[in-house]
């Protein structure tokens, strides 16, 4: 079997005839309306793969056989990446779920009468724990250091909030609107979360003071830059809650750059991201008592299993619980 990762793993697109380009596009539109950009892109460059590798064979999707998506995934585990080491679980998985995602769209669609990938086990994923989880004294101390002395501070202690208040995800914060936040009621709506459903979550009254105290003058000082310089794109930015420091998009990269630069100037040593602070949140709230399913509304985790993974106890507590409660445990 070839192990050509242009034709069977990687991100490269092959080479495909004009019948499965058109198939890819329709597809693409598909997907468009049951996930999230991010999904969207990954399932498109998995299906391209996929079916660059059937191409190459000499197989049409129409005549595909469970036995085909056996030896495609055979060949799969057998891949190496160009440092030599094999592709991740979560990698397979992800392409699984993308064929598993294309092939209903075939069956929906009357292309194909039978669903090969029906019966076929998803690979399994290890049950990985968030590495980094912020201290609520650690978190506090993140949110505080910006200050409110400037235009970027404002808009820096606002992120921030919002980050540990909602436990938000990255994309979906870089899209929000301003139209998005109610501050009196302390709401902020998540349009086309991940899996492409809208949300509703609360916010903390320190979040929507920051937030509110941002919209007041940060943003528009901000957004001021951008009409005032050239080689920005005002129209575009205007539309976004939380925009750059020349008023224009802000970016996943940036919104990085900002939390590891507070988490740096406050003194904290973890590797912090965007992302800690919703592993955080959803480990604090689980240890103040919240039910599970509640965190799972408000993370806008479309299975309960992903949400699950928050219920591990850290050995500190597990030794505490020991001493405590333990007949020799003292």
């Amino acid at each position: 079997m070839s192990r050509n990762p242009r034709t069977c793993g990687g991100n490269q697109q092959g080479s495909l005839s004009a019948r499965d380009k058109r198939l890819l596009r329709l597809f693409e539109d598909d997907s468009a309306l049951r996930y999230g950009e991010r999904t969207v892109t990954e399932y498109v460059a998995h299906v391209r793969a996929f079916l660059a590798w059937a191409e190459a064979r000499g197989l049409t999707f129409t005549g595909l056989k469970r036995e085909d998506l056996i030896a495609y995934q055979s060949e799969l585990f057998a891949l190496r990446r160009h440092d030599g080491k094999p592709y991740s679980a979560g990698f397979q998985a992800n392409r699984f779920s993308a064929l598993k995602s294309f092939f209903g769209f075939l069956t929906r669609r009357l292309f194909v009468l039978h669903d090969p990938m029906a019966g076929l086990e998803r690979p399994r994923l290890e049950t990985r724990l968030p590495r980094t989880i912020l201290t609520p004294s650690e978190a506090r101390r993140i949110i505080e250091a910006p200050g409110n002395r400037t235009p970027l501070a404002l808009r820096d202690r606002a992120i921030l909030e919002t980050l540990y208040a909602t436990g938000i995800r990255a994309s979906e914060l870089i899209q929000l609107s301003p139209f998005d936040v109610d501050t009196e009621d302390k709401t902020l709506r998540v349009v086309r979360g991940k899996g492409g459903k809208d949300r509703n979550v609360p916010l903390t009254p320190p979040a929507a003071a920051a937030i509110e105290a941002y919209l007041a003058t940060g943003r528009a000082k901000l957004l001021a830059v951008a009409r005032a310089g050239p080689g920005v794109y005002p129209a575009k930015a205007s539309k976004r809650l939380f925009v750059s420091p020349r008023g224009g998009v802000l970016y996943r990269a940036t919104l990085d750059k900002i939390v590891r630069r507070w988490a740096r100037q406050s003194g904290v040593k973890k590797r912090v991201t965007a992302h800690t602070f919703r592993h955080s949140v959803a480990t604090h709230l689980l240890k103040h008592g919240a039910d599970i399913r509640q965190i799972q509304a408000l993370l806008g985790h479309q299975s309960l299993t992903t949400t699950e993974r928050y219920t591990h106890v850290e050995i500190s507590d597990l030794q505490a619980v020991v001493r405590r409660a333990h007949p020799r445990g003292r």
